[in-house]
């Protein structure tokens, strides 16, 4: 089966240059285009796409607001970002909606390929040397959030998980550190989603900034 993908930006040209790139890839097919954040909701709830490449700022509707709405109607839909800065609030808070990560709109044609098979495989896109980096610029310039519902339920090994996936760490790099199975791993981060209510690990990682179980510069 195909990935579904909406292109939402308000640029013609932007669209137009997406759409050239993902109409090669046998895997992906682009079935929708929004000019604005407004039309991107409305196609979104008529298509049921897998991915919306969304761009963070549209007339009449910005992207964050959109996603927003997207993922209150559609839960299983990606949004994966795109933006022209990487260091950008709007982008953090974009991902604390919901967004399944980003891409800069400048990112090689490859990335922005690899980036949507990602997400429409239901995992995140989580580049420790992006996106790391822009959690740590703003959710620690927030006011500490409490534990959130379903933390205490964490195993000490979970928690250990727990920390080291919020450092940036893939599955093969945290069986590493913990000297265990990359099938034990994974379902260890399984279980923490489950129990933190959260969509996937860019979710996972906001909420260990926010909360205070990680601190900038952490390591493990």
């Amino acid at each position: 089966m195909s990935i579904r993908v909406v292109i939402a930006d308000d640029q013609q040209l932007i669209r137009d240059g997406f759409v050239m790139i993902l109409a090669a890839e046998p895997d992906i097919e682009v079935v929708g285009e929004a000019a604005t954040g407004s039309e991107a909701v409305k196609i979104s709830r008529e298509l049921e796409p897998d991915v919306v490449l969304m761009d963070i700022r549209m007339p009449e509707l910005d992207g964050i607001e959109a996603t927003r709405r997207i993922l209150s109607h559609q839960p299983e839909t990606r949004i994966l970002i795109l933006t022209t800065f990487d260091l950008d609030e709007y982008v953090y808070d974009a991902l604390r909606s919901g967004a399944s990560g980003f891409l800069l709109k400048d990112a090689p044609k490859q990335q922005l390929i690899a980036g949507i098979r990602t997400v429409g495989d239901g995992d995140a896109l989580l580049a420790p040397s992006i996106t790391h980096r822009l959690i740590e610029e703003f959710a620690t310039a927030r006011t500490p959030l409490t534990p959130p519902p379903g933390f205490d339920e964490l195993s000490p090994r979970e928690l250990d998980v727990f920390r080291l996936l919020a450092t940036g760490m893939t599955n093969a790099e945290i069986a590493n550190q913990l000297v265990v199975g990359e099938t034990t791993v994974k379902s260890h981060v399984t279980r923490i989603l489950t129990k933190l209510a959260v969509r996937d690990r860019v979710q996972a990682v906001v909420l260990a900034y926010e909360t205070g179980l990680v601190k900038p510069g952490s390591s493990a």
